[in-house]
């Protein structure tokens, strides 16, 4: 039913094309930010959620705000 539709709109095959470049290339961009972010960078994104002594640095300037 679709195809039908389709195949009677002229230059309807461009649209493929066009998002299949836009796709690879927000992928290749994301592949090459990944391989050049700092890895000290990536440590310390992946021990935040473990890292309690952040969590209790927060509470404290929290009550600080409060009280002032």
């Amino acid at each position: 039913m679709f195809s039908e539709h389709l195949s009677k709109i002229e230059g309807i095959e461009i649209y493929p094309i066009i998002s299949m470049i836009i796709f690879i290339s927000l992928f290749l961009f994301t592949l090459v930010w990944v391989f050049r972010l700092d890895k000290k960078y990536i440590s310390e994104m992946e021990n935040l959620p473990l890292d309690s002594n952040l969590e209790n640095e927060n509470k404290s300037e929290i009550k600080n705000e409060v009280t002032e």
